[in-house]
């Protein structure tokens, strides 16, 4: 990747004798920033609460414009006026702690920066806290090698101090054919909700490919480099993405202490540190639906109790019915049908949220921002970020033409391969939840009425007619014994 020429505006900073730019927090995606500032030619203070992670990583870089300091004061004295400060440190109180320790060092102009993965709601509460200076919340995607090389940025808050910093953003960001993979997304937390949704499409993701592989192995049958020639195929048509590019590398990958592939030896209990689950609690605040995220939370929670499933595996043996042939082509119209219905579910929450908490956020500048740097980059984001560019913008995005003609068309497949997999008891929670959304969703008259009939039957929680919506009515309902 070619690095970005520094603004004009920002020319002036690059040999000052004050630095900048200061990162706090040197951990992994903390660094890797710090040297992303640092290649792009910029001077950039650094600071890290044991001194010997920072002394290390100057010790490993030494030409690298880093200045570590050992203490936050003299961090903080050695930036420029009016000072910019990324934090990188763990969410939840370590931000609080930092942010306290910074109170009395800094002065109004001043822009701290939280880029970790905190809570929105964390950073909701931070951002109406008085301050003489600003306190923004901004998510940061790509991994270790994004945050050194070009990450997506999504940021929130307050738009002046934005765009004050802005021009740091643009030059260390993922460069994409739109520009540069920076964004404001909206007042308050927005820049972290929005990072917290790109996680949670990523759970959903990674659980429909882990899936889809899965039946091409247990199902049909298929090698490690087999499945790795498929993931490479797919990765040249519509489901091209950076998850499904890694996907066929892993396969490839051999084992260094054992013979066969590498993944074949690690243990199948998935972690999670948080982000997945968040979006399912907020989604669940805000009554939209995320079965295809939920579900991927739900299976990464399964996996880890390990030794429930070998009890349950000993108790409840498999169907003795070996999974029906597919055709490659199937899995992957099923994979590309289920990856619609979770950025969906996704873009529709984001939307809702935006509405709720009036953040106002702009979801074709967020897809734009998601085509290249972020872990869920992918071909088709071009085509999301032109359905929310339409007017008027659609109510989902399985509802824009060429994502509802893409759903239809995979529908069989989509049918065959999920069917195939129940029947030989093969789990399949992502791919299958995604295609009972489709169901539910496109059926006009479903199980709900029941639902509400129940409701008022045991809790007179009333329920409208077909012919009288909008007025509630309860019943004396005829008891049968």
């Amino acid at each position: 990747m070619n690095k970005p020429a520094i603004p004009s505006e920002l020319a002036q900073h690059v040999d000052g004798r004050q630095n900048p730019i200061g990162v706090i927090g040197l951990g992994v995606m903390g660094a890797s920033l710090a040297r992303n500032l640092a290649s792009r030619g910029f001077q950039v203070a650094a600071f890290n609460r044991s001194p010997d992670v920072g002394r290390r990583l100057q010790e490993a870089h030494p030409d690298a414009n880093l200045e570590v300091s050992a203490s936050l004061e003299a961090f903080v004295a050695s930036l420029a006026r009016p000072r910019r400060i990324l934090l990188m440190v763990n969410a939840g109180p370590a931000v609080d702690d930092v942010l306290r320790q910074l109170e009395p060092l800094l002065e109004a102009g001043d822009v701290v920066v939280d880029a970790g993965n905190s809570l929105h709601s964390d950073t909701e509460r931070r951002t109406r806290e008085k301050r003489t200076w600003v306190f923004l919340g901004m998510g940061v995607s790509g991994g270790e090698e994004g945050a050194l090389k070009g990450p997506a940025i999504m940021a929130g808050g307050d738009r002046e101090a934005f765009e004050a910093l802005r021009p740091f953003l643009e030059v260390i960001a993922a460069q994409s054919a739109s520009g540069p993979c920076v964004a404001y997304c909206g007042r308050g937390a927005a820049g972290h909700f929005v990072k917290m949704v790109h996680n949670g499409i990523e759970y959903g993701d990674m659980q429909l490919i882990a899936e889809t592989a899965f039946l091409l192995r247990e199902g049909l049958g298929h090698s490690a480099q087999d499945a790795a020639q498929v993931f490479e195929d797919w990765n040249q048509g519509v489901l091209d993405s950076y998850l499904v590019e890694i996907t066929a590398a892993i396969f490839r990958t051999p084992d260094p202490e054992g013979s066969g592939a590498l993944v074949d030896a690690i243990l199948d209990e998935a972690a999670q540190k948080g982000t997945g689950k968040w979006t399912v609690m907020a989604a669940a605040e805000l009554g939209v639906p995320i079965p295809t995220i939920a579900a991927a939370v739900e299976a990464r929670s399964l996996s880890a109790d390990r030794s429930r499933r070998l009890a349950a595996a000993s108790l409840f043996p498999k169907p003795s019915v070996r999974m029906e042939p597919l055709a490659l082509e199937d899995l992957g119209d099923a994979l590309f049908a289920s990856k619609i219905a979770s950025y969906t579910q996704g873009f529709d929450l984001l939307r809702a949220a935006s509405k709720a908490h009036g953040y106002g956020t702009d979801l074709s500048e967020v897809a734009r921002v998601w085509t290249a740097g972020c872990i869920i980059r992918a071909r088709f984001l071009d085509d999301v970020r032109r359905a929310f560019l339409l007017e008027p913008q659609p109510e989902l995005l399985a509802f824009v033409p060429f994502f509802a003609t893409a759903l239809a068309r995979r529908e069989p497949a989509w049918r065959r391969v999920v069917a195939a997999a129940t029947r030989a008891g093969l789990p399949i929670p992502g791919l299958s939840a995604s295609l009972a959304w489709f169901d539910t969703l496109r059926t006009a008259r479903g199980s709900a009425s029941l639902l509400q009939a129940q409701r008022d039957f045991f809790g007179a929680h009333t329920y409208e007619r077909i012919d009288r919506p909008g007025v509630a009515i309860h019943t004396q309902w005829v008891r049968t014994s």
